[in-house]
């Protein structure tokens, strides 16, 4: 008992420091310690709007070398893909690449070249916020990128190994350190049922490059199931202090483009099936689960998958940047714009 009552003196010592050290907006030693190279003076936030997600410097593993293999592969890993799980898929220069949430989940974030173009894929599961970024700085360095274990309004917080600046997931900005105000761009993405992958590669398989990205095989872990189960059915998110969206749920999903000026609930797309937005078309189709659902992926609820184009000219559809993501994140970093239901 008495070991036991010092360990809780000690750990509340230690949040007690570390609620000083924020609340002075100043880093915690911890901070300091795990990233000794970060400029924690250069910020454009508070630095008490910061928070421990649990794990620490990438205690979460990022993916540095994928596996990158055929959609037909015959590996385990490829072969235990069901077809209802959602792939977060990207075409560049007539290259094809698919990354499954159920690796995804468990890292956050894979290093990657598509098409000669050095990328990351990302993905926070408290916001559902999967993004491709281009993993370049303003001045064209190629940068690569792990998880910090804290985390901004839910969000995940990425850094650069680079300089250690910081970077806020949900919009693709260094929010701390030398790169300060530096914004990654956004590329066009999809996050798709991978049955609706392997369908709409079909015609180009023998044509392009079209590659699926695996972890290393020095990675255990329990791959397919989802370590939050039932979080998308929860009334409120975790770990999230700021204010609620009115009118929707706070863990429903929502759509936006690349402005952010508006959102529509995905549950009004998926009424509708196909919304216009001027010269952008919004479709849904089914066949894509939940990944943060059911404790098995493959077994999560159906949420569908969206697909976004502007219509040129000639009436040929061309891909552009748009989001799924929960309402309460879309919220907290676009409270002025609204969420159409």
């Amino acid at each position: 008992m008495k070991i036991l009552a010092k360990s809780f003196v000690v750990l509340y010592a230690y949040l007690a420091l570390l609620a000083c050290a924020l609340a002075a907006d100043k880093p915690p030693r911890a901070w300091l310690e795990e990233f000794p190279k970060t400029n924690f003076a250069k910020k454009s936030i508070e630095l008490n709007e910061i928070v421990s997600g649990g794990p620490p410097r990438d205690g979460i593993p990022a993916i540095d070398k994928p596996l990158l293999v055929k959609p037909d592969s015959n590996l385990k890993r490829v072969q235990d893909i069901n077809g209802r799980e959602p792939v977060l898929s990207i075409a560049i220069n007539g290259v094809e690449r698919a990354y499954p949430l159920r690796f995804l989940i468990w890292h956050e974030i894979v290093n990657d070249e598509v098409g000669g173009i050095p990328i990351i894929a990302t993905f926070c599961p408290l916001c559902n916020s999967a993004i491709v970024f281009k993993a370049q700085s303003k001045s064209g360095k190629k940068l690569t990128f792990g998880t910090t274990g804290r985390l901004r309004k839910s969000d995940l917080l990425m850094y650069d190994r680079e300089t250690e600046s910081w970077w806020q997931q949900f919009t693709g900005q260094a929010v701390i350190g030398k790169l300060l105000g530096e914004k990654l761009e956004v590329l066009p993405a999809r996050l798709e049922a991978w049955s609706q992958f392997l369908e709409r590669t079909k015609k180009s398989q023998k044509k392009a490059e079209v590659l699926v990205a695996l972890p290393p095989e020095n990675f255990p872990r329990n791959y397919g199931i989802n370590p939050y189960a039932s979080y998308d059915s929860n009334k409120k998110p975790f770990l999230y202090r700021g204010a609620l969206p009115k009118g929707i749920p706070p863990l429903a999903r929502v759509v936006s483009l690349a402005d952010r000026k508006q959102a529509v609930a995905l549950e009004k797309l998926r009424e509708k099936g196909t919304i216009k937005w001027g010269k952008v078309v919004l479709e849904w189709q089914q066949g894509q689960s939940s990944a943060l659902d059911s404790a098995v992926i493959a077994d999560g609820k159906e949420v569908g998958s969206v697909y976004a184009w502007r219509e040129d000219a000639n009436g040929a559809r061309q891909p552009i940047v748009y989001f799924v993501e929960f309402a309460f994140a879309f919220h907290a970093f676009f409270p002025d714009s609204p969420i159409l239901q």
